[in-house]
């Protein structure tokens, strides 16, 4: 039971590795066509220009 929950969270952390990996290229490649992003904020849809976020 325990070696299975550490898996999960091992599988998890690594989920989650990717999914920052994946949003940081597609947020610089926006960066470099001066391109948009959009997001829906409580409903609403937002478009922010890439070059306005910050990336680590």
């Amino acid at each position: 039971m325990n070696k299975d929950k550490l898996n999960i969270t091992d599988l998890r952390s690594k989920i989650l590795k990717g999914i920052d990996l994946a949003v940081e290229r597609l947020i610089r490649k926006k960066q470099k066509e001066d391109g948009e992003l959009v997001f829906s904020q409580n409903g609403q849809v937002v478009v922010v220009k890439a070059k306005d976020l910050d990336v680590e």
